[in-house]
């Protein structure tokens, strides 16, 4: 919210207007209904049809338009074997990479305050108790390497006023876009109608987030005037997908083997962290994954 103090001292509270690109995500839908539900907030939710992120004449026309107090960018491609691809890496490149490049520059012009959410996968995890903001990165995929870039080239852009937050593991309700993504959470109760047993993978550590929960910590990060910089948001604690899986359905109280299996039973083009849990510095702890996905299942 901004806030502008007059001569006589008073000061009042000024709406905001803002801009959700990626609206029809996962996360962008948990954003749009947290910032919707405040009078304070004039709110403009975008998908890839209203905005295409990768043409930066679209972006700079788009956004002089509505002239955003702040844009929170939850657009990204996240198919992280695909991106071990030619033509996958090109498209994780120009989404994550140059479209992120593009919000900065016309954000910078407007003047506008940008928030852009990126990845545990910009580490190599092999840091077995985790990440702190300034740590450094070093992927060990091209998906990591394509959300690297667009981290760079947010602070390259000579913005003054952006919020760069990691996260991880999301999970929630399925967005609507057309290339969305269901939830590891969601996946793993579809595949419980079909089979009795489900291996696990029993490496590869970090945090499940929930999407609520990340919404619900940003506007408390917008709200609560920190300072701009890079910043972890995750639900407290680490597990691996194994543990997950057997938390679900324990929650569920569904009748499920979970084998523990390592990432070679499943192949996979991609490399991924062995352990890349973010740890946050710098602001309150969010409650456990275990509670968080307690209350998505019973929701």
């Amino acid at each position: 919210m901004l806030r502008v103090e007059f001569w006589h001292g008073i000061v009042y509270d000024v709406f905001m207007k803002l801009v959700i690109i990626g609206s029809k995500g996962m996360l962008g839908q948990y954003l749009l209904s947290v910032f919707s539900h405040q009078d304070r907030y004039d709110v403009f939710g975008l998908d890839k049809t209203e905005i295409d992120i990768t043409q930066k004449e679209d972006v700079i026309q788009v956004l002089s338009k509505i002239r955003p107090d702040m844009v929170i960018n939850a657009a990204a491609y996240n198919n992280v074997d695909q991106c071990e691809e030619d033509d996958g890496y090109r498209i994780a490149l120009a989404v994550n990479g140059d479209g992120v490049k593009n919000l900065s520059e016309a954000c910078r012009l407007i003047d506008a305050t940008l928030v852009h959410y990126s990845t545990d996968y910009v580490f190599d995890g092999e840091n077995q108790i985790g990440y702190v903001e300034d740590d450094k990165t070093n992927p060990v995929s091209q998906y990591g390497m394509s959300k690297l870039a667009g981290e760079r080239a947010l602070l390259s852009a000579n913005l003054p006023k952006y919020y760069l937050i990691r996260t991880s593991r999301l999970f929630g309700k399925c967005g609507v876009s057309e290339e969305v993504k269901k939830s590891f959470v969601d996946l793993m109760l579809d595949l419980n109608k079909k089979v009795s047993t489900i291996n696990g993978i029993n490496e590869e550590i970090s945090n499940p987030t929930y999407a609520q929960d990340l919404a619900q910590a940003t506007k408390k990060l917008i709200e609560g005037k920190h300072a701009f910089g890079i910043y972890h948001i995750t639900n407290s604690g680490g597990c691996t997908w194994h543990d997950l899986a057997t938390e679900i359905f324990k929650i569920k109280n569904i009748d499920v083997k979970v084998v523990p299996v390592t990432r070679d039973f499943f192949g996979g083009l991609a490399k991924r962290p062995k352990s890349s849990m973010l740890i946050n510095t710098k602001l309150s702890q969010l409650r456990t994954w275990q509670e968080a996905l307690g209350e998505y299942l019973k929701d």
